[in-house]
């Protein structure tokens, strides 16, 4: 059995401990040498404990970040500053995945790059969160981009209450914010409740206004 056979077998390249025992078990006696040495060699990598991905050479697609990080720590789904680069809403590039969890927060360093989850309470959590799928990955969760934001303003740690002008000056300024008409404002309003932020209801307040004449 080799790590072609895995490849070949599996519809995406990252697959759990008991996905790769219940394949190679039937033709491979020691299931668990044989993973650690194709960890060894490279052919897989390993995420943490009991999770792996394709090696570089088996690698015939870009790697899914949001895909690992779904996978990595469940449940959760990606969203701040990751979130919002991924939607071209702030120009910076953001190396480190960024989610949302139920449980505790935690922090991943892997040979893949840096993730990172953040606790959200369960009233805020399904709202504004996309399911997207694609063949080479499966399916996948995300925020939309208005819970990607209003889950940046909620938690980020710099803020405290904010008027409108201070709002605007956030947005602008401090965060350069950019597509911010395609934002839906009721999704927000819900988000502002479930949350009850004050912040993002000034935020919904502000974007009913239009920013530039906030």
């Amino acid at each position: 059995m080799e790590t072609i056979d895995i490849k070949n077998h599996f519809k995406t390249p990252l697959f759990t401990h008991e996905m790769l025992s219940a394949f190679l078990e039937p033709s491979v006696s020691q299931v668990n040498i044989k993973i650690a040495t194709m960890v060894k060699n490279g052919d897989l990598i390993r995420l943490k404990r009991g999770i792996y991905h394709l090696g570089k050479r088996y690698q015939s697609t870009p790697i899914d970040t949001i895909s690992i990080s779904n996978m990595l720590y469940t449940p959760s789904y990606v969203s701040f500053d990751f979130a919002l680069s991924h939607y071209g809403m702030i120009p910076e590039r953001v190396s480190e995945v960024t989610a949302a969890t139920l449980n505790h927060p935690k922090l991943f360093e892997t040979p893949l790059g840096r993730f990172s989850y953040k606790h959200i309470p369960k009233e805020a959590y399904a709202l504004g969160v996309d399911w997207m799928y694609d063949e080479n990955n499966g399916g996948k969760l995300i925020a939309t981009p208005e819970k990607a934001l209003c889950d940046k303003i909620r938690y980020d740690r710099g803020v405290g209450s904010m008027t409108q002008a201070q709002m605007k000056e956030y947005l602008v300024y401090d965060l350069r914010l950019e597509r911010l008409e395609m934002l839906n404002v009721e999704l927000i309003l819900l988000i502002a409740h479930a949350y009850r932020s004050k912040n993002l209801r000034t935020l919904a307040s502000l974007l009913q206004k239009g920013v530039n004449h906030g």
